[in-house]
């Protein structure tokens, strides 16, 4: 009859084994998720920090020149005009009050600014790194100025400008 009777020690080690098992599982699935979170978040950071960095970076320059052009208005005792710097467009933004010439240009893949005695001869890789740029062209036609933008992201911006004072 002893065949019929169940055998304790078995089912106490069963359930022994299971007490065991069942909290590691549950721990290696809590950080397996936690890990997965901490993945998503870190792309998605990553993705947004990104995102934020190319587009401050593609709408500087734009700013920037933009900005230039207001403060230069012959109003203001200055003149904009376009022209040359060793082969590269360049904005001449000119302060008759302080007898200096602002110039902005593309020079080795960067937008710079070059502040300058009018009388001063200047050289382009003298200027002050803004922001890498892919190009920067500029023209004119009578009292209006086209300016051309590629950002280092490839973004394209353009701009036609007067001065307000010739309006």
């Amino acid at each position: 009859m002893s065949h019929l009777m169940p055998h304790t020690g078995s089912k106490s080690s069963r359930k022994h084994i299971i007490d065991v098992i069942f909290p590691i599982a549950v721990f290696f699935v809590f950080a397996a998720s936690s890990l997965a979170v901490l993945m998503l978040a870190s792309k998605i950071y990553d993705d947004t920090s990104t995102s934020a960095s190319d587009n401050y970076s593609s709408r500087t320059a734009f700013a920037y020149v933009s900005e230039k052009l207001r403060q230069h208005d012959s109003r203001s005792g200055g003149g904009v005009s376009c022209g040359d710097m060793e082969g590269s467009d360049c904005l001449i933004l000119e302060e008759n009050e302080s007898g200096t010439v602002t110039y902005i240009y593309m020079y080795d893949g960067s937008l710079k600014e070059l502040r300058v005695r009018s009388d001063v001869r200047v050289s382009p890789e003298s200027g002050l790194d803004i922001t890498p740029v892919k190009d920067f062209s500029v023209s004119s036609e009578g009292a209006l100025l086209f300016i051309n933008i590629t950002a280092d992201d490839g973004t394209e911006y353009s701009m036609v400008s007067s001065e307000r004072s010739a309006q």
